[in-house]
């Protein structure tokens, strides 16, 4: 099959590409089923995109690139609904909110999105922790 998105061309998938989100993600309750792809121009970047809605993407980055302390337990309810038996299993990745200044580009480390890899079912998670921010800057300029 194939995606005709708006930004990043014709992405080629099979249904055992589809990550479902029985829940939707918080702003696209209705939008259940997506796509991964790493991004064409930086691969540390992916992008989660609808196949029900072409105008819906989220550029995607590891947290344990911007914080290699990261770290948190899931809670045992999302460990049961996305059907998690191990740690390899689990993908976890934060959106990023882009701008035109690199420097004002940042993630949102408070709700990391989890995905079975295997099962291929995928929900995000809002964490009670302060220590993590919903606008994490993506980039440290040392000439700041």
């Amino acid at each position: 099959m194939e995606l005709v998105t708006r930004y990043h061309g014709v992405q080629q998938y099979s249904d055992e590409d589809v990550i479902v989100f029985k829940k939707g993600l918080p702003g696209f309750k209705e939008l259940r089923d997506f796509i991964m792809f790493p991004l064409e121009s930086n691969e540390t970047f992916s992008m989660l995109h609808s196949i029900e809605d072409i105008e819906v993407g989220l550029v995607l980055v590891s947290p344990f690139t911007i914080a290699v302390d990261y770290e948190f337990k899931i809670p045992d309810t999302y460990i049961k609904e996305l059907q998690i038996s191990g740690p390899d299993e689990v993908l976890v990745l934060t959106t990023v909110n882009l701008n035109s200044n690199i420097e004002d580009m940042t993630t949102n480390l408070k709700a990391p999105i989890i995905i079975n890899i295997k099962q291929r079912l995928g929900e995000q998670l809002i964490l009670d922790n302060d220590k993590y921010k919903i606008k994490q800057p993506l980039f440290r300029l040392d000439n700041k």
